[in-house]
């Protein structure tokens, strides 16, 4: 008799921290806008820097931990993150703090959504026919190429790409290294002019966010992009032929 309940609560009990990172997420979004903006971080740079020089280790696995939590949470705030991290530890090593802190929550809320849906629907895929099992079959064919081409897309969502791979059943492993190595362009980008906000908060004025897409920018990272699908293109092609 007691063996049912355990088993009817199971999926829903797997699905608690997924539950809770969308309600942290929904509760973030209302109240920490202002927490976690430009403005704040002007207006606090110099504690911040003091408190940098005063305790550098302290303050750099606390940066990333404080990251890692906005990511795996989906809080606001993560490309202001990114900009402090090069802001207090300039490029280098602020591109490792942030690629690090931004890899560590995307594993958080990848294992939250494997464990919760992740398994079964991959399952489910697996034991499918037609359409369905052919796209996961193709998936599975073409990990690497997909996880680098959502990563490198600047147009994918951050959290999507961290949902997506959990749904389809990508080892762990895998994930986390494509989402470290993939995200290295835009955090790179986006170090890079928080390393240079002194000069920007000296004059009064708020960076260029949409650097991103200025074509000296954007065109590398396209290619990089053009460069992940290949593979794609190629067994797209191939299987056209053997057809």
């Amino acid at each position: 008799m007691s063996a049912a309940p355990a088993q009817t609560a199971s999926p829903w009990i797997r699905r608690l921290p997924l539950i809770a990172i969308a309600a942290v997420a929904v509760i973030g979004a209302f109240t920490l806008g202002d927490l976690l903006s430009f403005e704040a971080l002007a207006e606090n740079r110099e504690k911040l820097l003091a408190f940098r020089d005063a305790n550098y280790l302290v303050a750099a696995l606390g940066f990333i931990a404080i990251y890692a939590l906005i990511v795996a949470f989906s809080l606001p705030g993560a490309t202001i993150a990114t900009l402090t991290g090069g802001f207090l530890f300039s490029t280098f090593p602020g591109v490792i703090f942030n690629m690090t802190g931004a890899t560590l929550g995307a594993i958080a809320i990848f294992l939250a959504a494997k464990w919760g849906f992740g398994a079964q629907l991959s399952a489910k895929m697996d034991s499918s026919d037609g359409k369905i099992r052919k796209i996961k079959e193709g998936i599975d064919e073409n990990r690497w190429s997909m996880l680098f081409l959502i990563r490198l897309v600047p147009a994918v969502p951050f959290f999507v790409a961290n949902l997506v791979p959990a749904f389809v059943g990508v080892p762990l492993w895998i994930f986390a290294v494509t989402t470290f190595v993939g995200i290295i362009p835009g955090a790179l980008v986006y170090t890079s002019v928080g390393a240079g906000l002194g000069e920007v908060f000296a004059r009064g004025e708020t960076p260029n966010l949409s650097i991103i897409f200025e074509p000296h920018i954007l065109l590398p990272i396209l290619g990089l992009c053009a460069l992940a699908a290949l593979p794609l293109v190629l067994k797209a092609l191939r299987g056209k032929k053997d057809v």
